[in-house]
C-alpha cells in the first residue's frame, strides 16, 4: 500500500504559478501511474493529469492542457504538478493519486481506477 502526501497548495493571484508535490511513501513508487484530480466547492472531482510509471507518457484534460505539466522524480518518489496562468476556475482541492496495472485515455479519467488517494490541498486563484 502507497501513501501519498500533497504539498504545495495556497493562494496565488490569477496569472500566477504553483508548483505542487505528491511524496510517496514507498520505494516502489515506480509500480504506479500517477494522477492529478481536482474538486471545487459543490462541483464533482474531475480528472486533470495522469503521468505513466516511468514518466513516459502524459496526459492533460482539455482545460489545463498547455498551462500545466506533470513529472515525476522516481529517485525521490515524488511527482510533481506545475500549474501556469493560474486563473479563477482553477481554484479547487487538488490531489494527487496512485494506481496500477494499464489504464486507457478513457479509464484514466475515472476517479475509481485509482486505488491510492493524497489528503489533497488547497489550491484559491484570486481575481
Amino acid at each position: 500500500q502507497v501513501q501519498l502526501v500533497e504539498s504545495g497548495g495556497g493562494l496565488v493571484q490569477a496569472g500566477g504559478s504553483l508548483r505542487l508535490s505528491c511524496a510517496a511513501s514507498e520505494r516502489s513508487f515506480t509500480n504506479y501511474g500517477i494522477g492529478w484530480f481536482r474538486q471545487a466547492p459543490g462541483k464533482e472531482r474531475e480528472f486533470v493529469t495522469r503521468i505513466s510509471k516511468s514518466g513516459g507518457s502524459t496526459y492533460y484534460a482539455d482545460s489545463v492542457k498547455g498551462r500545466f505539466t506533470i513529472s515525476r522524480d522516481n529517485a525521490k518518489n515524488t511527482a510533481y504538478l506545475q500549474m501556469n496562468s493560474l486563473n479563477s476556475e482553477d481554484t479547487a482541492v487538488y490531489y494527487c493519486a496512485a494506481h496500477s496495472g494499464v489504464v486507457t485515455p478513457q479509464t484514466m479519467r475515472s476517479q475509481y481506477v485509482y486505488a491510492y488517494w493524497g489528503q489533497g490541498t488547497q489550491v484559491t486563484v484570486s481575481s
